[in-house]
């Protein structure tokens, strides 16, 4: 089942986003690293759970896979950018758009087809926004050809943007779209 995360669901979040820094490619998909995220309070947690929850999050969504037996074995998390705002996490926002970011399923999950239905979870609530996306786009590092084989599966393609998402002064993160 795939489902928003809910405010007071914190632990859970904290432990999912935990576990994706653990992953091998960690240091190419994610922002910060394991021990970074791991010295974070718990007020850090139940913030970061509360806006991108389905009942007190606004422009924030996290989706999570739940397995039958309530572990949570995948994430995708989506912002809703719309110019005019300020600069978003990525740069200037020209365009009203969504972000997929933090997209993670766990080893023993992978290849069940989890990841392309948190991508159309993702893009669904994307598309339901009003006012309306014109676009979803994400980035991907150019040495993570796992993450941008499935993003292209998807059926995102490359923009020729690209950004530095991780902050290494270089811009080594390709940009992904689906338009509407």
């Amino acid at each position: 089942m795939i489902r928003p995360v809910r405010s007071g669901e914190w632990e859970a979040v904290r432990e999912l986003r935990l576990a994706a820094l653990r992953d091998p490619v960690a240091a190419l998909a994610f922002v910060e690293s394991y021990e970074e995220a791991a010295a974070l309070p718990d007020a850090f947690w139940r913030e970061r759970a509360e806006g991108g929850s389905e009942d007190r999050g606004t422009w924030i969504r996290q989706f999570v896979a739940e397995a039958a037996d309530g572990r949570w074995v995948g994430t995708a998390t989506v912002l809703v950018e719309r110019p005019g705002g300020g600069p978003g996490p990525f740069g200037e926002v020209t365009e009203a758009q969504t972000d997929v970011v933090g997209v993670y399923v766990r080893p023993e999950a992978r290849g069940s087809g989890l990841v392309d239905a948190l991508l159309r979870t993702a893009v669904e609530w994307s598309w339901a926004q009003e006012p309306p996306v014109g676009r979803v786009r994400l980035f991907v590092n150019e040495e993570n050809g796992r993450a941008e084989a499935v993003y292209r599966r998807f059926g995102f393609v490359p923009t020729g943007g690209r950004a530095d998402t991780l902050g290494s002064g270089e811009p080594r993160d390709l940009e992904y779209e689906l338009r509407r």
